[in-house]
């Protein structure tokens, strides 16, 4: 979900049973996702642009998305799309260490030949 995309109006709906979340930048989306078979469409428009991730956690708090249905759908794919904390390396250790060198084994350098 790596984008910087804004959108202004974000929701649900939901297709052969499956509800997903939403988003668009005109609320005229509706239209569009009812033609293809969509059903139980709500879409809202936000107060200002937001990324995607950003407009669900607002769609959480919307009172338009408070039945059980919205809020596992939104909840899942908030949980889906935030960014998973790495560990931090280790202080002192390289991340990427250099091929050892092969060495030729001698059994004893001193002797004579």
């Amino acid at each position: 979900m790596a984008t910087d995309k804004l959108f202004s109006v974000a929701g649900i709906s939901s297709l052969n049973g499956e509800y997903k979340v939403r988003f668009a930048n005109d609320i005229m989306r509706i239209k569009v996702l009812a033609k293809s078979g969509h059903i139980d469409i709500r879409l809202d428009e936000l107060d200002a642009e937001f990324t995607k991730l950003a407009a669900a956690q607002k769609l959480l708090s919307m009172d338009a998305y408070q039945d059980a249905i919205a809020q596992s759908t939104i909840t899942e794919y908030i949980e889906e799309n935030t960014p998973k904390a790495t560990k931090p390396a280790a202080k002192g250790v390289a991340a990427t260490k250099a091929p050892a060198k092969a060495v030729k084994a001698v059994e004893n350098e001193d002797a004579p030949f």
